[in-house]
């Protein structure tokens, strides 16, 4: 008996090991080549834009749910977006609207990307997230804080859910469909599989999740380039993951341009083609008048944080909350009124 049950554990443990490296060996060998970057990232106009949710919703859950699905809003600041020449935007989808509601999340991302093609925009999708509220729960969303930055943005999956294996299975069923839909559709510019991972002190608690996400893409393997973002140089087991998976280099920074210039020449040493996907932050000396040169220069594709003034209150910095809801001497993020007036 002793000697079948060592047996049996020494046949599991290899073919955990083989299974392992033959995932590992997917994603690996599916990396594009930087050669392919290159000429990827060649065919297209430098990438400017923002990270894009309409101003009538306070998170990923409003944006996408039937009942509040806002085709109107979209199209009009898409309009906004295209006419001071932006031809991107990131876009946070949420895996529990497609668990409610799969066929009817599909068709609505398909009127967002007929919409943004209309004004000449192209899509980020991103699928997971870190930040804000751990606890995302479907059906109508609470009303903003007054003043409070991003006070009804949610998680996804959310915690624990992020770091319970039990819940990848349904996460990977997601993942795959929303990918296999659009692997060939040039309205999608690429896939940004995970914000900020690790974020909310989950550190190491999101790599699990994160080496799955990179797999379930690579599977996949739609034509366009799979990354994720670096945005904390002290998780140093995530970035390097992060870093050595992803087709292209993409990156977050808000701070001056003196710091931001560094993490470039950093960056660089990865000879692959840079998206920052994240910055301005008016009151960190992060400005467009600052940053986007700068960008330019280096020919680093620049994707700012927010358009329209709405629910999300992101005209409040992070830190620094007006309880009274009064509009801040200089906004931290976003671009337009809603009436579309800088």
């Amino acid at each position: 008996m002793i000697k079948n049950f060592i047996l049996a554990l020494t046949v599991l443990f290899t073919f955990q090991t083989v299974a392992s490296q033959e995932v590992a060996s997917l994603v690996e060998n599916n990396r594009w080549s930087i050669e392919k970057a290159e000429e990827w990232y060649a065919e297209h106009d430098w990438i400017t834009g923002a990270n894009f949710i309409p101003s009538t919703a306070i998170n990923q859950l409003e944006m996408w749910q039937a009942d509040t699905f806002d085709a109107e809003t979209i199209d009009r600041e898409l309009g906004f977006a295209e006419e001071i020449g932006f031809n991107t935007m990131r876009v946070y989808l949420h895996s529990l609207v497609y668990k409610a509601d799969k066929e009817g999340f599909k068709k609505r991302i398909e009127q967002y990307l007929k919409i943004a093609d209309k004004h000449n925009i192209k899509t980020i999708f991103v699928f997971f997230d870190d930040v804000w509220d751990a606890n995302p729960k479907i059906g109508k969303q609470r009303a903003p804080k007054p003043g409070i930055h991003n006070s009804g943005w949610m998680q996804d999956p959310g915690y624990p859910a992020s770091n319970n294996e039990a819940l990848f299975p349904e996460l990977e069923v997601y993942v795959k469909d929303i990918l296999r839909t659009y692997a060939n559709d040039e309205r999608v510019l690429f896939w940004d599989l995970y914000n900020e991972p690790g974020n909310n002190n989950k550190g190491n608690e999101s790599l699990p999740l994160l080496k799955k996400v990179f797999t379930w893409a690579k599977e996949v393997n739609p034509s366009q380039p799979v990354s994720v973002g670096l945005w904390a140089w002290n998780l140093t087991d995530l970035n390097a993951y992060q870093a050595l998976h992803s087709d292209i280099i993409t990156y977050h920074d808000y701070e001056s341009p003196d710091w931001h210039r560094r993490v470039i020449e950093l960056l660089k040493s990865h000879g692959r083609p840079m998206i920052c996907t994240e910055y301005m932050a008016r009151t960190r000396n992060n400005y467009f008048q600052n940053t986007l040169p700068m960008l330019k220069e280096y020919n680093v594709g620049a994707i700012n944080w927010g358009l329209v003034n709405g629910k999300t209150n992101t005209i409040y910095a992070w830190d620094t909350p007006i309880e009274s809801g009064a509009e801040p001497e200089e906004w931290f993020h976003d671009i337009f009124r809603k009436d579309g007036t800088p």
